[in-house]
Protein backbone atom coordinates (compact mmCIF):
# COMPACT_ATOMS: atom_id res chain seq x y z
CA UNK A 1 0.00 0.00 0.00
CA UNK A 2 1.05 3.69 -0.57
CA UNK A 3 3.01 4.45 2.97
CA UNK A 4 0.39 6.35 5.12
CA UNK A 5 1.01 9.73 5.24
CA UNK A 6 2.98 11.90 7.59
CA UNK A 7 0.40 13.86 9.99
CA UNK A 8 2.67 16.67 8.87
CA UNK A 9 2.56 15.53 4.99
CA UNK A 10 -1.26 15.39 5.60
CA UNK A 11 -1.69 17.98 7.14
CA UNK A 12 0.55 20.56 4.45
CA UNK A 13 -1.04 19.30 1.52
CA UNK A 14 -4.56 19.84 2.69
CA UNK A 15 -3.21 23.61 4.60
CA UNK A 16 -2.04 24.63 0.72
CA UNK A 17 -4.53 27.53 -0.73
CA UNK A 18 -5.43 26.38 -4.45
CA UNK A 19 -5.58 29.57 -5.72
CA UNK A 20 -6.11 28.33 -9.19
CA UNK A 21 -9.15 26.47 -8.79
CA UNK A 22 -12.51 27.29 -10.82
CA UNK A 23 -15.88 27.44 -9.70
CA UNK A 24 -18.37 24.56 -9.98
CA UNK A 25 -20.24 24.40 -13.17
CA UNK A 26 -23.28 24.65 -10.89
CA UNK A 27 -21.92 27.83 -9.95
CA UNK A 28 -21.73 29.57 -13.47
CA UNK A 29 -24.27 31.25 -15.68
CA UNK A 30 -24.43 30.62 -19.32
CA UNK A 31 -26.45 33.44 -19.61
CA UNK A 32 -24.37 35.84 -18.25
CA UNK A 33 -20.97 34.62 -19.87
CA UNK A 34 -18.30 35.07 -22.78
CA UNK A 35 -19.14 32.35 -25.31
CA UNK A 36 -16.45 30.54 -24.53
CA UNK A 37 -17.41 29.80 -20.97
CA UNK A 38 -21.20 29.54 -22.37
CA UNK A 39 -19.92 26.54 -24.39
CA UNK A 40 -18.18 25.14 -21.21
CA UNK A 41 -21.15 25.43 -19.32
CA UNK A 42 -23.59 24.36 -21.76
CA UNK A 43 -20.84 20.94 -22.60
CA UNK A 44 -20.85 20.54 -19.09
CA UNK A 45 -24.37 20.35 -18.49
CA UNK A 46 -24.69 17.88 -21.83
CA UNK A 47 -21.83 15.57 -20.13
CA UNK A 48 -24.16 15.26 -17.04
CA UNK A 49 -27.34 14.72 -18.74
CA UNK A 50 -25.43 11.72 -20.48
CA UNK A 51 -23.87 10.24 -17.76
CA UNK A 52 -27.22 10.05 -15.80
CA UNK A 53 -28.73 8.44 -18.58
CA UNK A 54 -30.96 11.11 -20.43
CA UNK A 55 -30.83 13.20 -23.59
CA UNK A 56 -29.82 16.62 -23.38
CA UNK A 57 -33.05 18.80 -23.51
CA UNK A 58 -33.78 21.04 -26.11
CA UNK A 59 -33.16 24.26 -24.85
CA UNK A 60 -29.62 22.94 -23.83
CA UNK A 61 -29.21 22.16 -27.20
CA UNK A 62 -30.30 26.31 -28.07
CA UNK A 63 -28.35 27.37 -25.58
CA UNK A 64 -25.10 25.07 -26.89
CA UNK A 65 -25.66 26.37 -30.84
CA UNK A 66 -25.91 30.05 -29.61
CA UNK A 67 -22.89 30.39 -27.87
CA UNK A 68 -21.35 28.63 -30.63
CA UNK A 69 -22.64 31.16 -32.76
CA UNK A 70 -21.14 33.81 -30.60
CA UNK A 71 -17.99 32.04 -30.86
CA UNK A 72 -17.43 31.84 -34.72
CA UNK A 73 -18.53 35.49 -34.91
CA UNK A 74 -16.04 36.74 -32.29
CA UNK A 75 -13.36 34.68 -34.26
CA UNK A 76 -14.27 36.39 -37.54
CA UNK A 77 -14.00 40.24 -36.11
CA UNK A 78 -11.38 41.96 -37.94
CA UNK A 79 -9.36 43.51 -35.84
CA UNK A 80 -9.60 41.52 -32.82
CA UNK A 81 -10.57 37.88 -33.75
CA UNK A 82 -8.49 35.38 -34.05
CA UNK A 83 -6.00 34.98 -37.09
CA UNK A 84 -5.71 30.86 -36.36
CA UNK A 85 -9.39 29.97 -37.66
CA UNK A 86 -9.54 32.88 -40.11
CA UNK A 87 -6.30 30.97 -41.78
CA UNK A 88 -8.66 27.62 -41.32
CA UNK A 89 -11.92 29.16 -43.08
CA UNK A 90 -9.62 30.54 -46.01
CA UNK A 91 -7.99 27.13 -46.10
CA UNK A 92 -11.28 24.97 -46.02
CA UNK A 93 -12.83 27.66 -48.60
CA UNK A 94 -10.26 27.73 -51.06
CA UNK A 95 -8.49 24.34 -53.20
CA UNK A 96 -5.03 26.76 -53.36
CA UNK A 97 -4.78 27.41 -49.88
CA UNK A 98 -5.57 23.62 -49.40
CA UNK A 99 -2.70 22.52 -51.94
CA UNK A 100 -0.13 24.66 -50.31
CA UNK A 101 -0.87 23.83 -46.58
CA UNK A 102 -0.62 20.14 -47.66
CA UNK A 103 2.50 21.17 -49.60
CA UNK A 104 3.51 23.00 -46.27
CA UNK A 105 3.14 20.29 -43.76
CA UNK A 106 6.35 18.39 -45.79
CA UNK A 107 8.26 21.09 -46.76
CA UNK A 108 10.46 20.88 -44.16
CA UNK A 109 11.80 17.05 -45.06
CA UNK A 110 11.69 18.16 -48.51
CA UNK A 111 13.78 20.73 -48.13
CA UNK A 112 16.62 18.65 -46.15
CA UNK A 113 16.24 15.48 -48.60
CA UNK A 114 17.56 18.35 -51.34
CA UNK A 115 19.87 19.73 -49.68
CA UNK A 116 21.48 16.51 -48.89
CA UNK A 117 21.33 15.95 -52.06
CA UNK A 118 23.18 18.70 -52.93
CA UNK A 119 26.06 18.07 -50.38
CA UNK A 120 26.47 14.80 -52.23
CA UNK A 121 26.95 16.19 -54.90
CA UNK A 122 28.64 19.60 -54.82
CA UNK A 123 29.78 19.91 -50.79
CA UNK A 124 32.52 22.66 -51.36
CA UNK A 125 34.95 20.15 -49.61
CA UNK A 126 34.34 17.96 -52.70
CA UNK A 127 34.75 21.24 -55.12
CA UNK A 128 37.78 22.69 -53.40
CA UNK A 129 39.23 19.59 -54.63
CA UNK A 130 38.35 20.21 -58.50
CA UNK A 131 39.69 22.03 -61.13
CA UNK A 132 38.62 25.32 -61.95
CA UNK A 133 36.53 24.72 -64.69
CA UNK A 134 32.61 25.01 -65.84
CA UNK A 135 31.77 21.57 -63.80
CA UNK A 136 33.16 23.52 -60.58
CA UNK A 137 31.06 26.57 -61.11
CA UNK A 138 27.86 24.95 -62.08
CA UNK A 139 27.73 22.82 -58.91
CA UNK A 140 28.87 25.77 -56.74
CA UNK A 141 25.92 27.39 -58.63
CA UNK A 142 24.02 24.13 -57.01
CA UNK A 143 24.88 23.78 -53.72
CA UNK A 144 24.51 27.34 -53.39
CA UNK A 145 20.90 27.12 -54.79
CA UNK A 146 19.96 24.48 -52.51
CA UNK A 147 21.45 26.58 -49.25
CA UNK A 148 19.29 29.19 -50.05
CA UNK A 149 16.24 27.47 -51.01
CA UNK A 150 15.70 28.69 -54.14
CA UNK A 151 14.48 25.62 -56.43
CA UNK A 152 14.11 27.51 -59.60
CA UNK A 153 17.77 28.36 -59.56
CA UNK A 154 18.50 24.33 -58.25
CA UNK A 155 16.43 22.97 -61.37
CA UNK A 156 18.24 25.22 -64.17
CA UNK A 157 21.97 24.03 -62.13
CA UNK A 158 20.98 20.57 -62.68
CA UNK A 159 19.92 21.20 -66.25
CA UNK A 160 23.18 22.95 -66.73
CA UNK A 161 25.17 19.91 -65.15
CA UNK A 162 22.99 17.41 -67.38
CA UNK A 163 24.95 18.57 -70.19
CA UNK A 164 28.03 18.54 -68.66
CA UNK A 165 29.00 14.89 -68.92
CA UNK A 166 31.53 13.90 -66.20
CA UNK A 167 30.95 16.55 -63.89
CA UNK A 168 28.79 14.57 -61.37
CA UNK A 169 27.18 11.49 -60.49
CA UNK A 170 24.11 11.29 -62.79
CA UNK A 171 21.82 9.00 -61.16
CA UNK A 172 22.26 11.52 -58.33
CA UNK A 173 21.32 14.15 -60.60
CA UNK A 174 18.31 12.45 -62.10
CA UNK A 175 16.62 11.51 -58.64
CA UNK A 176 16.96 15.59 -57.73
CA UNK A 177 15.20 16.38 -60.75
CA UNK A 178 12.82 13.61 -61.08
CA UNK A 179 12.10 13.19 -57.24
CA UNK A 180 8.93 14.75 -56.15
CA UNK A 181 10.63 16.85 -53.53
CA UNK A 182 11.56 19.44 -56.05
CA UNK A 183 8.33 19.80 -57.71
CA UNK A 184 6.58 20.00 -54.51
CA UNK A 185 8.60 23.00 -53.89
CA UNK A 186 8.67 24.98 -56.99
CA UNK A 187 5.15 24.40 -56.17
CA UNK A 188 4.96 25.68 -53.08
CA UNK A 189 6.90 28.96 -54.63
CA UNK A 190 4.14 29.30 -57.09
CA UNK A 191 1.51 29.03 -55.23
CA UNK A 192 3.02 31.30 -52.46
CA UNK A 193 2.28 34.57 -54.96
CA UNK A 194 -1.51 33.46 -54.56
CA UNK A 195 -3.48 36.33 -52.89
CA UNK A 196 -5.37 34.13 -51.26
CA UNK A 197 -2.73 32.07 -49.64
CA UNK A 198 -0.63 35.36 -48.97
CA UNK A 199 -3.83 35.93 -46.87
CA UNK A 200 -3.50 32.29 -45.58
CA UNK A 201 -0.27 33.06 -44.41
CA UNK A 202 -0.50 36.10 -42.75
CA UNK A 203 -3.20 34.83 -40.15
CA UNK A 204 -2.02 31.55 -40.25
CA UNK A 205 2.16 33.12 -39.02
CA UNK A 206 0.37 35.45 -36.63
CA UNK A 207 0.34 32.88 -33.96
CA UNK A 208 3.76 33.04 -33.42
CA UNK A 209 7.19 33.07 -35.61
CA UNK A 210 7.43 30.00 -38.51
CA UNK A 211 9.19 26.99 -37.34
CA UNK A 212 12.99 26.52 -38.06
CA UNK A 213 13.43 30.33 -38.09
CA UNK A 214 15.67 32.45 -35.81
CA UNK A 215 12.52 33.87 -33.44
CA UNK A 216 10.97 30.60 -33.53
CA UNK A 217 14.24 29.36 -31.78
CA UNK A 218 14.59 32.23 -29.63
CA UNK A 219 11.16 31.84 -27.82
CA UNK A 220 11.61 28.14 -27.69
CA UNK A 221 15.11 28.89 -25.67
CA UNK A 222 13.04 31.50 -23.50
CA UNK A 223 10.46 28.83 -23.06
CA UNK A 224 13.17 26.13 -21.84
CA UNK A 225 14.75 29.10 -19.64
CA UNK A 226 11.28 29.58 -17.91
CA UNK A 227 10.29 25.74 -17.52
CA UNK A 228 13.47 25.22 -16.06
CA UNK A 229 13.54 28.28 -13.37
CA UNK A 230 9.79 26.44 -12.72
CA UNK A 231 11.23 23.18 -12.04
CA UNK A 232 14.25 24.69 -9.91
CA UNK A 233 11.68 26.77 -7.78
CA UNK A 234 9.64 23.03 -7.19
CA UNK A 235 12.65 21.45 -6.26
CA UNK A 236 13.46 23.74 -3.63
CA UNK A 237 9.95 23.35 -2.38
CA UNK A 238 10.07 19.73 -2.14
CA UNK A 239 13.43 19.95 -0.66
CA UNK A 240 12.14 22.39 2.33
CA UNK A 241 9.20 19.46 2.55
CA UNK A 242 11.42 16.75 3.37
CA UNK A 243 13.49 18.66 5.30
CA UNK A 244 10.21 19.70 7.56
CA UNK A 245 9.44 15.90 7.62
CA UNK A 246 12.90 14.63 8.49
CA UNK A 247 12.55 17.30 11.32
CA UNK A 248 9.45 15.94 12.42
CA UNK A 249 10.90 12.22 12.12
CA UNK A 250 13.44 12.85 14.41
CA UNK A 251 15.74 11.08 11.38
CA UNK A 252 15.79 11.17 7.45
CA UNK A 253 13.77 9.18 5.75
CA UNK A 254 12.68 11.70 3.93
CA UNK A 255 14.18 12.84 0.32
CA UNK A 256 12.93 15.05 -2.56
CA UNK A 257 14.67 14.46 -6.00
CA UNK A 258 14.52 15.94 -9.19
CA UNK A 259 13.17 14.70 -12.94
CA UNK A 260 12.74 11.03 -11.62
CA UNK A 261 12.25 8.93 -14.84
CA UNK A 262 10.32 5.95 -15.18
CA UNK A 263 12.30 2.80 -16.31
CA UNK A 264 11.14 0.60 -18.73
CA UNK A 265 10.56 -2.70 -16.78
CA UNK A 266 7.65 -1.47 -15.69
CA UNK A 267 4.92 -3.79 -17.73
CA UNK A 268 2.74 -1.60 -19.39
CA UNK A 269 2.96 0.70 -22.56
CA UNK A 270 3.90 4.40 -21.55
CA UNK A 271 2.43 5.42 -24.76
CA UNK A 272 1.44 9.06 -24.59
CA UNK A 273 2.09 9.20 -20.29
CA UNK A 274 4.10 10.88 -18.29
CA UNK A 275 7.70 8.57 -18.16
CA UNK A 276 9.77 11.49 -15.97
CA UNK A 277 8.14 13.33 -12.79
CA UNK A 278 9.65 17.05 -12.26
CA UNK A 279 10.12 16.03 -8.27
CA UNK A 280 9.02 13.18 -6.01
CA UNK A 281 9.39 12.77 -2.46
CA UNK A 282 10.72 9.92 -1.51
CA UNK A 283 10.73 7.54 2.05
CA UNK A 284 13.29 5.70 2.96
CA UNK A 285 11.21 1.83 3.17
CA UNK A 286 14.04 -0.29 4.06
CA UNK A 287 17.40 -2.41 2.86
CA UNK A 288 20.56 -1.42 4.03
CA UNK A 289 22.66 2.00 3.77
CA UNK A 290 23.98 0.48 0.70
CA UNK A 291 21.17 -0.36 -1.35
CA UNK A 292 17.67 1.28 0.19
CA UNK A 293 14.75 0.96 -1.03
CA UNK A 294 12.16 3.72 -1.05
CA UNK A 295 8.43 4.67 -1.12
CA UNK A 296 6.72 7.22 -3.46
CA UNK A 297 5.09 9.68 -1.48
CA UNK A 298 4.30 12.49 -3.15
CA UNK A 299 5.01 13.17 -7.12
CA UNK A 300 4.95 16.72 -8.62
CA UNK A 301 5.27 18.39 -11.76
CA UNK A 302 6.01 22.21 -12.30
CA UNK A 303 3.91 24.08 -14.90
CA UNK A 304 4.99 27.74 -16.28
CA UNK A 305 1.04 28.33 -16.64
CA UNK A 306 -2.43 27.55 -14.88
CA UNK A 307 -3.82 26.22 -18.43
CA UNK A 308 -0.50 24.45 -19.01
CA UNK A 309 -1.84 21.88 -16.17
CA UNK A 310 -5.17 21.29 -17.73
CA UNK A 311 -3.33 20.43 -21.32
CA UNK A 312 -0.71 18.16 -19.69
CA UNK A 313 -3.49 16.28 -17.01
CA UNK A 314 -4.42 13.36 -19.24
CA UNK A 315 -1.35 12.89 -20.18
CA UNK A 316 -0.31 12.65 -15.80
CA UNK A 317 -3.14 10.60 -15.53
CA UNK A 318 -1.81 8.02 -18.18
CA UNK A 319 1.46 8.19 -16.33
CA UNK A 320 -0.27 7.14 -12.93
CA UNK A 321 -1.92 4.74 -13.99
CA UNK A 322 1.77 3.38 -15.92
CA UNK A 323 3.15 3.26 -12.39
CA UNK A 324 0.05 1.55 -10.89
CA UNK A 325 0.96 -1.55 -13.32
CA UNK A 326 4.27 -2.48 -10.99
CA UNK A 327 4.38 -5.96 -9.66
CA UNK A 328 4.15 -5.43 -5.89
CA UNK A 329 6.71 -7.51 -5.17
CA UNK A 330 9.47 -5.84 -7.29
CA UNK A 331 11.73 -2.94 -6.67
CA UNK A 332 11.98 -0.82 -9.30
CA UNK A 333 15.19 1.64 -10.97
CA UNK A 334 14.37 4.96 -11.24
CA UNK A 335 16.95 7.58 -12.27
CA UNK A 336 16.66 11.06 -11.07
CA UNK A 337 19.11 13.67 -11.47
CA UNK A 338 20.21 13.04 -8.24
CA UNK A 339 21.40 9.29 -8.73
CA UNK A 340 19.72 6.09 -8.65
CA UNK A 341 16.60 4.86 -6.30
CA UNK A 342 15.11 1.66 -6.02
CA UNK A 343 11.48 2.14 -5.74
CA UNK A 344 9.42 -1.00 -4.03
CA UNK A 345 6.60 -1.35 -6.68
CA UNK A 346 3.57 -1.85 -3.61
CA UNK A 347 4.32 1.99 -2.96
CA UNK A 348 3.45 2.65 -6.92
CA UNK A 349 0.52 0.20 -7.27
CA UNK A 350 -1.05 2.13 -4.56
CA UNK A 351 -0.72 5.68 -6.03
CA UNK A 352 -4.93 6.26 -7.12
CA UNK A 353 -4.82 6.88 -10.90
CA UNK A 354 -8.21 9.57 -10.16
CA UNK A 355 -10.85 10.53 -8.25
CA UNK A 356 -10.30 12.90 -5.25
CA UNK A 357 -7.57 10.58 -3.66
CA UNK A 358 -5.22 11.98 -6.43
CA UNK A 359 -4.77 15.27 -4.21
CA UNK A 360 -3.04 13.30 -1.71
CA UNK A 361 -0.10 11.93 -3.79
CA UNK A 362 -0.10 14.69 -6.60
CA UNK A 363 0.52 18.39 -7.29
CA UNK A 364 0.75 20.69 -9.78
CA UNK A 365 3.42 23.64 -9.19
CA UNK A 366 3.41 26.70 -10.28
CA UNK A 367 4.94 30.29 -9.20
CA UNK A 368 2.70 32.13 -12.43
CA UNK A 369 -0.38 34.74 -11.29
CA UNK A 370 -3.62 33.32 -10.68
CA UNK A 371 -6.20 34.46 -13.57
CA UNK A 372 -8.69 36.73 -12.71
CA UNK A 373 -11.11 35.09 -14.81
CA UNK A 374 -10.31 31.22 -15.49
CA UNK A 375 -10.47 29.77 -19.20
CA UNK A 376 -12.97 27.38 -18.95
CA UNK A 377 -13.15 25.97 -22.50
CA UNK A 378 -9.60 25.00 -23.08
CA UNK A 379 -7.44 25.75 -26.11
CA UNK A 380 -7.68 22.26 -27.91
CA UNK A 381 -11.65 21.74 -26.72
CA UNK A 382 -12.03 25.39 -28.34
CA UNK A 383 -10.49 24.69 -31.58
CA UNK A 384 -12.17 21.39 -32.57
CA UNK A 385 -15.28 23.50 -31.76
CA UNK A 386 -14.14 26.11 -34.39
CA UNK A 387 -12.50 23.37 -36.43
CA UNK A 388 -15.67 21.38 -36.99
CA UNK A 389 -16.94 20.85 -40.86
CA UNK A 390 -20.23 22.91 -40.00
CA UNK A 391 -18.53 25.39 -38.16
CA UNK A 392 -16.41 26.25 -40.92
CA UNK A 393 -19.44 26.36 -43.40
CA UNK A 394 -21.43 28.21 -41.24
CA UNK A 395 -18.72 31.49 -40.70
CA UNK A 396 -18.27 30.90 -44.36
CA UNK A 397 -22.06 31.77 -45.02
CA UNK A 398 -21.32 34.61 -42.79
CA UNK A 399 -18.17 35.92 -44.27
CA UNK A 400 -20.08 35.76 -47.75
CA UNK A 401 -22.97 37.91 -46.07
CA UNK A 402 -25.34 35.19 -46.33
CA UNK A 403 -27.78 34.91 -43.57
CA UNK A 404 -26.49 31.99 -41.35
CA UNK A 405 -28.72 30.28 -39.27
CA UNK A 406 -27.30 28.84 -36.10
CA UNK A 407 -29.48 25.34 -36.59
CA UNK A 408 -26.77 24.87 -39.49
CA UNK A 409 -23.82 23.90 -36.61
CA UNK A 410 -26.56 20.89 -35.51
CA UNK A 411 -23.60 18.72 -36.56
CA UNK A 412 -21.21 19.73 -33.97
CA UNK A 413 -23.79 19.30 -31.07
CA UNK A 414 -24.20 15.58 -32.64
CA UNK A 415 -20.68 14.83 -33.31
CA UNK A 416 -20.50 15.74 -29.52
CA UNK A 417 -22.79 13.77 -28.07
CA UNK A 418 -21.81 11.08 -30.24
CA UNK A 419 -18.44 10.44 -31.42
CA UNK A 420 -15.68 8.93 -29.75
CA UNK A 421 -13.29 11.78 -31.22
CA UNK A 422 -15.23 14.63 -29.14
CA UNK A 423 -14.74 12.60 -25.85
CA UNK A 424 -12.16 14.98 -24.75
CA UNK A 425 -14.20 17.89 -25.46
CA UNK A 426 -17.21 16.52 -23.63
CA UNK A 427 -14.94 15.64 -20.63
CA UNK A 428 -12.97 19.13 -20.51
CA UNK A 429 -14.59 20.98 -17.80
CA UNK A 430 -14.37 18.53 -15.21
CA UNK A 431 -10.78 17.56 -16.45
CA UNK A 432 -10.03 21.36 -16.34
CA UNK A 433 -11.31 21.44 -12.64
CA UNK A 434 -9.61 18.30 -11.19
CA UNK A 435 -6.30 19.26 -12.93
CA UNK A 436 -6.37 23.02 -11.14
CA UNK A 437 -7.85 21.40 -7.94
CA UNK A 438 -4.33 19.54 -7.72
CA UNK A 439 -2.51 22.43 -8.73
CA UNK A 440 -0.49 25.16 -6.04
CA UNK A 441 1.39 28.03 -5.82
CA UNK A 442 4.92 28.48 -4.97
CA UNK A 443 4.47 30.77 -1.86
CA UNK A 444 1.32 28.83 -1.03
CA UNK A 445 3.42 26.15 -0.81
CA UNK A 446 6.25 27.01 1.10
CA UNK A 447 3.66 28.72 3.49
CA UNK A 448 2.02 25.37 3.92
CA UNK A 449 4.78 23.63 4.75
CA UNK A 450 5.86 26.77 7.43
CA UNK A 451 2.15 26.84 8.84
CA UNK A 452 1.80 22.97 9.00
CA UNK A 453 6.03 22.87 10.34
CA UNK A 454 4.99 25.05 13.41
CA UNK A 455 1.69 23.63 14.18
CA UNK A 456 3.90 20.48 14.72
CA UNK A 457 6.09 21.44 16.89
CA UNK A 458 3.66 23.77 19.27
CA UNK A 459 1.27 19.91 19.50
CA UNK A 460 1.83 18.54 22.69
Amino acid sequence: MLPSPHPLLDATLRAAARRYRVPAVSELSAHDAGAAAALAVSIEHARRALAAGETPPPALRHAFLAALARLIREALREPGGDPVFQALLLRHRNASVREYAALSAGAARDRRDLVAAANTLAHPAKLERMPAAPPRAALARLHAAAIAQSWAELARAADELLGLPGACDPAVLQRLLAGPALRRLQRLDALASDAEVRRYRERWLSQGPAPGSADAAAQGDASRERGAAVEALALRAMQALARALNAAADGAPYLAVSSMRVPPSIPASAERAKSEWDAALLRRAGGGDAAPTWDVCLLLEAKASADAAATDFPRLLRGLRLLAHADAQTDYPFRAREGGYALRGGSLRALPTEGPALERAVLYFSDAPADARPRLLSAASRMQLLGADASLDYAGRLTQGEDAPAAMLEPVWTLLLESPQWAGVLQQYPMLRQARELMVHADDLMAAIAASQSGHRAAP
